[in-house]
């Protein structure tokens, strides 16, 4: 498994098709999303994922977007987080949070880091230092939290 971390013009565009597929095969199909899911913020967004085989049709195996927050809000937003369902429980998905947390402390140090995720993650990202910040609320008709974990 090969870890990338890339800004949106550093993507080829082989690695930007795999990354929508992948979402799109998690979030529409999977778990029924029903939305438009490039956003307009992969643009300024860094791509973190693991890949094996980019020949492959589905070879992308974790993926999570981040990018800075706004004057307003100036935490770093992680979101569009994923595992393939090849990976689940196998560890990937903690190696792909260190890695973002990682990324965020190199390029935003001294920031908090926010997310949302479906509440029977909650465990999950409490044990890298989240905690739950708003809701329960319903998104696509599921109940998500947001988490935020305060910078170090």
């Amino acid at each position: 498994m090969n870890w990338k971390i890339l800004d949106f013009e550093q993507l080829t565009a082989r690695e930007l098709y795999l990354i929508l597929r992948a979402r799109s095969a998690v979030f529409v199909v999977e778990q029924s999303h029903v939305h438009l899911d490039p956003d307009g913020r992969d643009e300024i967004g860094t791509h973190i994922f693991a890949a094996e085989d980019m020949s492959r049709s589905m070879p992308v195996l974790a993926y999570a977007r981040i990018h800075e927050g706004d004057a307003e809000d100036p935490e770093v937003v992680v979101d569009k987080i994923l595992t393939s369902p090849l990976r689940r429980g196998d560890g990937t998905a903690h190696a792909l949070i260190e890695r973002v947390l990682a990324v965020t402390a190199e390029r935003w140090p001294g920031r908090g880091v926010r997310l949302t995720a479906p509440v029977s993650l909650r465990g999950f990202y409490e044990a890298f230092g989240f905690r739950k910040t708003e809701g329960p609320f319903l998104e696509h008709g599921m109940p998500y939290i947001g988490l935020t974990r305060k910078s170090r």
